[in-house]
């Protein structure tokens, strides 16, 4: 055995790789490891991590680079081919749709199996049943149209959904009974329940307090959707009721984008009169997405007829980076683009972080950043999804999807007035195994992403 032991090394030397990172600087939040290693990669599977050289049959020199677990977003609504390649350049491998989900989710499954650049997944959606139902998300539902909606998201997390997403401010006529309702059966699948909270700003603190109470009731996990987007300045309060939750033995997590500014839809009841007195701001802190003009009440209520999207500026910078800095925090994007027009948080999100939050501002350390992005986010899954136990981790065993970026000069480019610009620094990045970024560039004909599910 001993013998055997002294050989070992020897023998990881020895072995040719299917692909080999060389002399990064390895970092694995789960372990903390912080450290210039060579990475050998097997198939989908990293199979070595060593400090001794390793050959590969591709050997990529990443001196001076990072080598990180792939990123996790767990708030991405853009989950098609043009969102993936943001996603990619962003360092996401894993992109999953668990605020809005998806309806009707075995066949949402089946039509990206196969065909998609990275990793993703969704949760049971009440509120896109609701709209199959009524054709729009702003009508109530009837007695027999709750009862459908119950089945159709029993059923959808019996096909392996994430959870139960909830996008209560854009349900307004959804009841509190129906809410609970929704937490029971997610209590009884033991998912967890992915919430946009019922009112912003000035009611935030009582809409987090209603689905705290939720949780209580049911036993039902809960991650409440980008809370700083949500509770502005009152992020803080919230953030306290969420720790206090925690010591009592609630099952709550959070997240946050790196932006002061939030986006939405223009005709959605997020803008139904008395949004200015909730969210604290006026017309003129309203970016129309298609032209970037600021908005005035003139315009404001000719866009309303006409649908489309704003970006809503709510926050200040002190907020954010106080938020993205918080231990419970982790990083999420809210993102997706349409045809090049949106919010730049669909493209440069983690990028951001690393850049700005972490080299420029030094609000949080690099391993902090890292692992709000990627362990937080899989940890906050696995307990119902086993795929999830191999991601967000740079260790032997784990799932070969890593990003590599320089963090010298890893920044985001996009901006709110033109958002669809791909973030610079991250130079490979790998889903299951596979080059999806090299050397920097976006790789064409691959689809190596796979489907999250709950088992």
């Amino acid at each position: 055995m001993r013998f055997l032991l002294w050989l070992l090394p020897s023998l990881l030397s020895a072995q040719t790789y299917d692909i080999v990172l060389q002399r990064g600087r390895v970092m694995d939040p789960e372990s903390g490891l912080d450290a210039v290693r060579n990475v050998g990669i097997n198939g989908k599977k990293i199979v070595a991590i060593s400090a001794r050289t390793l050959r590969g049959k591709v050997e990529v020199d990443a001196t001076g680079l990072v080598v990180a677990p792939g990123f996790i977003d767990l708030h991405q609504h853009g989950i098609n081919p043009e969102n993936w390649r943001y996603k990619a350049m962003d360092g996401v491998t894993t992109a999953l749709e668990l605020e809005a989900g998806a309806y009707p989710l075995r066949e949402w499954y089946a039509a990206l199996d196969g065909n998609a650049l990275v990793n993703f997944g969704a949760s049971a959606s009440p509120i896109r049943v609701l709209m199959s139902l009524t054709g729009s998300p702003a009508l109530p539902a009837t007695p027999e149209q709750q009862r459908a909606i119950q089945k159709a998201v029993n059923d959808d997390l019996d096909a392996g959904a994430l959870g139960v997403g909830l996008l209560l401010e854009n349900t307004p006529k959804i009841t509190r009974e129906e809410v609970l309702n929704l937490f029971e059966i997610a209590a009884e699948k033991k998912r967890p329940v992915f919430v946009h909270l019922r009112k912003p700003g000035t009611e935030a603190l009582a809409s987090l307090q209603e689905v705290v109470a939720d949780a209580a009731a049911t036993g039902a996990a809960l991650h409440v959707m980008h809370i700083s987007g949500t509770a502005s300045k009152r992020t803080p309060e919230a953030l306290r009721i969420v720790k206090g939750a925690r010591a009592r033995g609630l099952d709550v997590s959070v997240e946050a984008y790196p932006y002061i500014a939030g986006g939405a839809g223009i005709s959605s009841a997020l803008f139904d009169p008395g949004w200015q007195e909730l969210r604290e701001i006026t017309y003129s802190d309203l970016l129309w997405v298609a032209t970037g003009e600021r908005l005035t009440q003139e315009s404001f209520e000719r866009y309303r007829k006409q649908r489309g999207d704003v970006v809503m500026f709510l926050n200040t910078e002190e907020t954010v980076r106080t938020t993205i800095a918080d231990p419970l925090v982790m990083i999420a994007s809210d993102g997706g683009l349409n045809n090049g027009l949106g919010h730049p948080r669909g493209a440069g999100t983690y990028a951001r972080v690393l850049g700005k939050y972490v080299r420029e501002d030094k609000a949080l350390s690099l391993l902090d950043a890292i692992r709000k992005s990627s362990l937080m986010p899989a940890q906050r899954l696995e307990s119902m999804s086993p795929q999830m136990r191999q991601k967000g981790r740079l260790k032997v065993g784990a799932d070969a999807d890593i990003s590599v970026f320089d963090a010298a000069r890893v920044i985001d480019k996009a901006t709110f007035e033109k958002p669809a610009q791909y973030s610079e620094g991250f130079r490979y990045v790998m889903v299951g195994g596979t080059f999806v970024v090299r050397d920097g560039k976006l790789q064409e004909g691959v689809s190596p992403g796979e489907a999250i599910r709950a088992r």
